[in-house]
């Protein structure tokens, strides 16, 4: 690589890290170690091809999707998950035990979900990505990604029933796609 290639490949990942980790990490079910290593890879892929890249974050999603594939179908046994910080706290005078203990009952809820099911909810709801899009880039039909959302979300609700009583405020809905998985319909 190039001195002006090997510049805006550092500029992207300085500018660009913080969001593609946040979706290596869910898509590795809540470890950080796991997504980092994911991001990693996909990161090296990109520096490898990066003269020829058009849009950089687009193809460094998908080499991380593509990789997360390839991971949940090597089926590698699952580890202990170990943290070395405590979890984040928010701003001053808000409850951040209940949005600790909501985001511990997510994080298990959602590791005790198969590797392709955690990738279709992050996909489809976290990434706001189409059914169309989804497919796509996991090489499977739009019928297998809603029966797999279908299921994944009806087994998130049986795993962390808690979760359900979460409604979102009067209001804070801005559109018709923009829903939480885990709400429950009446």
């Amino acid at each position: 690589m190039d001195a002006e290639g090997l510049e805006s490949f550092g500029q992207f990942v300085a500018g660009r890290s913080a969001a593609l980790l946040r979706t290596a990490v869910l898509l590795s079910g809540g470890d950080r170690h796991a997504g980092e290593d994911l991001l990693q890879g996909a990161l090296a892929k990109a520096a490898g091809r990066w003269h020829k890249i058009d849009e950089p974050e687009a193809y460094v999603r998908q080499v991380l999707y593509r990789q997360q594939v390839s991971r949940w179908r090597l089926k590698w046994r699952r580890r202990e998950v170990s943290v070395a910080h405590p979890p984040e706290t928010g701003p001053p005078g808000t409850d951040t035990a209940a949005a600790t203990e909501l985001r511990l009952v997510m994080r298990e809820a959602l590791s005790r979900l198969t590797a392709r099911q955690r990738t279709v909810l992050v996909l489809r709801y976290f990434e706001d990505l189409p059914e169309a899009d989804v497919a796509r880039l996991l090489g499977c039909s739009v019928g297998t990604v809603r029966s797999t959302a279908h299921r994944s979300l009806a087994r998130l609700r049986a795993l962390a029933p808690e979760l359900a009583a979460i409604a979102p405020a009067a209001g804070e809905r801005s559109s018709s796609r923009d829903y939480s998985p885990v709400e429950v319909r009446p």
